[in-house]
C-alpha cells in the first residue's frame, strides 16, 4: 500500500511517498521516496521536472575539516603577521594554507589537478601559477617565526600547560633527484605536545653524518616553546643519553630477563578503551647503575604481529635449508664444510631463527657433506612467552602507565603520519628537479604544519570518543562526498545544486565535531533537498 506522509522540520514540511507491506505478519515500511516540499511538488505538477545536465562527485569532508581547523587556528593571519609586510595580492599566509590543505588531504595528487577538481576553491582564493614562487619567499628566519606563531596558536587552543616531548623521526623523508644514483635522506627532530603529539617545533637534518641523538635532544630543548620537555628515546638510543633530565624511553629486552620471565598474571590492563589488549607491570629496576621506574608492557596486537613475522622468517629459513640439503645430496653444491657453515649462518642469521633452529653437518669432504636440522619447540614457546609483544619502558615521571605509553608511542604515530604525507620518496616535477636545502626546508615546513593540523584534529576526535589514527580519521572524512548537479541554463546563470552523500554514524559525528554544516552556508546551498534530520 502506498501513501504520502509529511515530516515537519524547522517549520517546513517535506513529503515522501511511502510503500507499506506486511512482513512476518506485521505492517512495515518497505520503501520511501522523497517527493519534495509542497512548492517543489507543485512545480513538478506544472511540468518543471528538468533533469540536471551535468553531475560531478568530489570529496568534501577531509578538505572542509582541515580548512575548519586552519580557520580556528587563525592560520592565515598568524602566518602573515609572522612574515611581516607583503606586496603580493595573495599573501604568504594564503599560499601556505593552500599548501598545507593540499598536503593534508591529497599528498599523492598533483597540486593543480587537486585544485581544479576539488572543493578547496570554495574556501580560499589562490594565485596558483605563482604558488611555488611565493613559497620561495620563505626564508629560514620566516620559517622559524611561522613555526613559533602556529605553536602559540596550538598551545592556546589546548590550554593544557607547557608539557612537551622531544622526539626523533630518523626516517622522515627520502628526496629523489634527477640523478638516479643520488638522493637526499632526511631525518627530523621534533618537539610535540604531550597531549596529542602535535608538532610545535622541528629540526631537519641530513641522515648522512647525522648528529648524535644526545646533541639533537639538546637542540630540540632549545627550540621548544614549552617549559617542561620530556625526551623520548628508543632502545637503540638509550646508551647515548645522560638520563639526568625528564625522559621516557625503551630498553633492550635482553638486559632485563627477570622482567621478561614474569607471569602474565603479574600484568594489569592499562586502559581497555584506549589500549585494547595492552597490559603492564609497573616496578623498579637498576638502569645504568641507578634504580629507576620501569614498566613491562605486553600488547596482544604486537604479539600477533611478531609471531606472524617470526613464522614467515622460520618458514623461509627451513625452505632454504631444505634447498641447500638437496643441492648437497645431488652434488650441485660441492663447497667444503667452511663454505657450507657460512651458507647456513647466512640462512639463519636472524636472532630469533638462530634461537630455535639447530642445523648439523655430517661428512667432511665436498660431495659427501649432508645437512640435517631440527626446530626446538621449547625455544619457540619461550619466544612466545618471554619476548613477543613485550617492551620495557623506563621513565623518571610518576605519570599513570597510560600516559607513559602514550608518550612513548608519540614517535610511532608521527612516523606513520610522515610516511603517509611524504610517501616512499618525494619526487620533484619532471624533467629535472634539484632538492636544494631551501626546497627541503619549505617541504619540511609544509609537512610539519600538515601533521600539526591533522594531529590536532585527531586529538579532537579522541576527546569525542573516536580512537582513530590520522590516516583513519582522514579516510573517514574523505568518505563524506559532495555531488554537484548543474542544470541547463534557461537564459540566466546555470542553476547548481550541491548534495552531501549519506554519512555513517562515525562520519556524522565527525561532520558535527568539525562544524562542517556551517562552512560557506552549506546547508543553505542544498536547501532544495531535505535536511538530514528529515530523512
Amino acid at each position: 500500500m502506498a501513501s504520502v506522509i509529511g515530516k515537519k522540520v524547522g517549520g517546513r514540511t517535506y513529503y515522501y511517498l511511502v510503500t507499506s507491506a506486511r512482513v512476518d505478519g506485521e505492517p512495515r515500511v518497505v520503501s520511501q521516496r522523497y517527493l519534495g516540499t509542497a512548492e517543489e511538488i507543485g512545480r513538478a505538477m506544472e511540468g518543471d521536472v528538468s533533469a540536471p545536465g551535468e553531475a560531478r562527485h568530489r570529496t568534501f569532508g577531509d578538505v572542509a575539516a582541515v580548512w575548519a581547523t586552519l580557520r580556528r587556528l587563525d592560520f592565515v593571519r598568524r602566518v602573515d603577521d609572522a612574515v611581516g609586510a607583503q606586496r603580493a595580492a595573495t599573501t604568504l599566509g594564503t599560499h601556505l594554507a593552500l599548501a598545507v590543505l593540499h598536503r593534508a588531504t591529497a599528498p599523492d595528487t598533483e597540486l593543480a589537478a587537486w585544485w581544479e577538481d576539488g572543493v578547496a576553491r570554495e574556501f580560499l582564493k589562490a594565485d596558483l601559477p605563482n604558488h611555488w614562487r611565493a613559497l620561495q619567499r620563505l626564508t629560514p628566519e620566516r620559517i622559524a617565526r611561522i613555526e613559533t606563531a602556529i605553536a602559540g596558536a596550538v598551545l592556546s587552543w589546548l590550554g593544557t600547560g607547557n608539557a612537551a616531548l622531544a622526539v626523533d623521526v630518523p626516517q622522515f623523508a627520502t628526496f629523489s633527484t634527477a640523478d638516479p644514483c643520488h638522493c637526499e635522506l632526511a631525518g627530523l627532530g621534533l618537539v610535540v605536545t604531550k597531549d596529542g603529539a602535535i608538532p610545535l617545533a622541528s629540526r631537519a637534518y641530513p641522515r648522512e653524518g647525522a648528529p648524535p641523538f644526545a646533541a639533537l635532544a639538546d637542540d630540540l630543548r632549545s627550540l621548544s616553546p614549552a617549559n617542561d620537555v620530556t625526551l623520548v628515546f628508543t632502545a637503540g638510543q638509550a646508551a647515548q643519553l645522560d638520563l639526568g633530565r625528564h625522559f621516557v624511553g625503551a630498553l633492550p629486552l635482553s638486559e632485563h630477563p627477570d622482567l621478561l620471565a614474569k607471569p602474565a598474571s603479574a600484568r594489569k590492563p592499562v586502559d581497555p578503551e584506549r589500549f585494547a589488549g595492552l597490559t603492564a607491570f609497573d616496578t623498579r629496576a637498576v638502569v645504568a647503575g641507578v634504580r629507576r621506574r620501569v614498566i613491562l608492557t605486553h600488547s596482544d596486537t604486537l604479539h600477533h604481529a611478531q609471531a606472524r613475522a617470526f613464522g614467515e622468517e622460520l618458514g623461509t629459513a627451513t625452505r632454504e635449508l631444505a634447498g641447500l640439503d638437496a643441492a648437497l645430496a645431488s652434488g650441485t653444491y660441492r663447497g667444503d664444510r667452511g663454505q657450507v657453515n657460512a651458507e647456513i649462518a647466512r640462512i639463519t642469521r636472524g636472532r630469533r631463527v638462530e634461537r630455535v633452529l639447530s642445523p648439523s653437518l655430517a661428512g667432511t669432504k665436498p660431495g659427501e657433506i649432508r645437512l640435517t636440522w631440527k626446530v626446538d619447540d621449547a625455544a619457540v614457546s619461550r619466544l612466545h612467552d618471554e619476548f613477543f609483544g613485550k617492551q620495557v619502558l623506563v621513565t623518571d615521571h610518576d605519570w599513570p602507565v597510560s600516559e607513559v605509553v602514550t608518550a612513548y608511542r608519540a614517535r610511532t604515530h608521527l612516523d606513520s603520519t610522515f610516511r603517509w604525507l611524504t610517501g616512499p620518496a618525494v619526487a620533484g616535477p619532471a624533467p629535472r628537479w634539484d632538492w636544494t636545502p631551501h626546497r627541503i626546508a619549505v617541504h619540511t615546513l609544509v609537512t610539519v604544519l600538515a601533521s600539526t593540523v591533522t594531529h590536532l584534529m585527531r586529538r579532537e576526535a579522541d576527546r569525542a570518543g573516536m580512537n582513530l589514527s590520522v590516516r583513519e580519521l582522514m579516510d573517514s572524512l574523505a568518505g563524506i562526498g559532495e555531488t554537484v548537479l548543474r542544470y541547463p541554463s534557461t537564459g540566466g546563470r546555470p542553476r547548481t545544486r550541491r548534495l552531501l552523500t549519506e554519512r555513517s554514524p562515525e562520519q556524522q559525528a565527525l561532520f558535527d565535531l568539525f562544524g562542517l554544516s556551517s562552512l560557506g552556508g552549506y546547508e543553505e546551498r542544498r536547501s532544495s533537498g531535505p535536511p538530514a534530520s528529515a530523512r
